[in-house]
């Protein structure tokens, strides 16, 4: 019989990795979008574009954090790692690197591929807040 192994982990270790890889992320695509500003001199677009990061995050991403949220209260203790996110999540997240890809590929001005890029950074940044509200507080 064979069996299967998979990286379990707490509950508390969900949450901490939820809102690290927001965290992360979301850094992660702000600095590469003031990069790609400030080499065209136009690093102030990063204030903008924060403030439409900000209206994508309270509009569209802080809902996606308390589905999380609510898909993690549902898990138990030695669940999958991998389980931090759903299979519909993680298709989402291969879709949007894809995406990034294509953006930077496409030939646009590196003024818009910074200023999405902050933007969204920014928006993935700022509805972090709520997945690291619940590993903070959650019970050790």
């Amino acid at each position: 019989m064979a069996t299967t192994h998979k990286p379990g982990a707490t509950l508390r270790t969900h949450h901490f990795l939820a809102a690290s890889i927001w965290s992360l992320v979301g850094i992660f695509l702000m600095a590469r979008g003031y990069f790609f500003l400030q080499t065209v001199g136009r690093a102030w677009l990063f204030l903008p574009a924060s403030l439409a990061g900000t209206g994508k995050s309270i509009f569209l991403l802080d809902k996606s954090a308390r589905k999380n949220l609510a898909r993690l209260a549902e898990k138990k203790d030695g669940d999958c790692l991998g389980g931090v996110y759903s299979m519909k999540m993680w298709g989402l997240v291969a879709l949007m690197m894809l995406s990034g890809i294509l953006l930077r590929r496409s030939g646009l001005p590196a003024e818009l591929i910074g200023t999405v890029y902050v933007a969204i950074g920014w928006a993935l940044f700022f509805s972090s807040r709520l997945l690291w509200q619940r590993a903070i507080s959650y019970p050790s």
